[in-house]
């Protein structure tokens, strides 16, 4: 009997930073949580980063990494963006699923980082595999798009009853948030056993730009001058003006 991917292995990664601006923020710490099945013990690799910016007052309220903590204990950015880098491309080339909530912020920071300390991309790394990400934020918002409320990962453990011991740490976060896509696969199973991980990794590309199209509709309506950028699972580079 095949086991259905939901019950099988799956990678999740997660970052702390110094804010929420892909382009101009910092990682201050990641995570990275491979699962080979459904109850098995977790493997946890973390990395503590000193960004060589300050640590705004407000990131450090949420996740408690202070400037102070990150100098003298956090490594220098260069070597661990290389070693994230190459340890997502490893899990990609074992054909584990990657677990990224809200994909585009976490995958995309780390994409800069990669560009500003190594010259380099995330697609770089990942050019000789094939990406394949399951978001529990597309997912649970396309597979259950009518439910009132927020949509944080705090939000999605409380609905999907999975515990978060320690939320804002990297590690904590991105086991909780493997577990809520076991937990969507099996509430909507009928709907996403037939579908492949890789063939889910494209059809969330397409959910995620009408989520985002629905998104900016909204606050266009509300006056909102803030936009929503459509790309999923990466955001594109800038293009620098000339």
């Amino acid at each position: 009997m095949t086991t259905n991917w939901y019950e099988g292995p799956l990678a999740a990664f997660d970052t702390e930073t110094t804010g929420v601006d892909v382009e101009q923020d910092r990682i201050v710490s990641a995570a990275l949580v491979v699962q080979d099945a459904a109850g098995a013990r977790p493997r946890v690799s973390r990395w503590l980063v000193n960004p060589g910016i300050p640590v705004p007052e407000g990131a450090t309220a949420v996740h408690g990494l202070t400037d102070d903590h990150l100098q003298r204990n956090g490594r220098w950015p260069s070597p661990v963006v290389e070693e994230l880098g190459r340890a997502l491309a490893e899990q990609n080339a074992a054909g584990r699923p990657l677990v990224v909530m809200n994909a585009p912020f976490d995958l995309t920071i780390l994409d800069r980082e990669l560009r500003r300390h190594r010259a380099s991309s995330l697609g770089r790394y990942l050019e000789h595999t094939s990406l394949c990400v399951l978001d529990p934020r597309v997912l649970d918002k396309h597979l259950d798009r009518y439910r009132k409320g927020r949509r944080t990962l705090t939000d999605l453990c409380a609905h999907y009853e999975v515990e978060l011991a320690g939320a804002h740490d990297a590690a904590a976060d991105a086991t909780a948030a493997l577990e809520v896509v076991r937990a969507v696969g099996r509430r909507f199973a009928s709907r996403l056993e037939r579908l492949s991980p890789a063939e889910l990794h494209t059809l969330q590309a397409v959910w995620h730009a009408a989520q985002a199209r629905g998104l900016q509709a909204w606050f266009t309506r509300q006056g909102t001058p803030e936009l929503v950028d459509p790309a999923w699972p990466l955001r594109p580079e800038l293009r620098k003006a000339a």
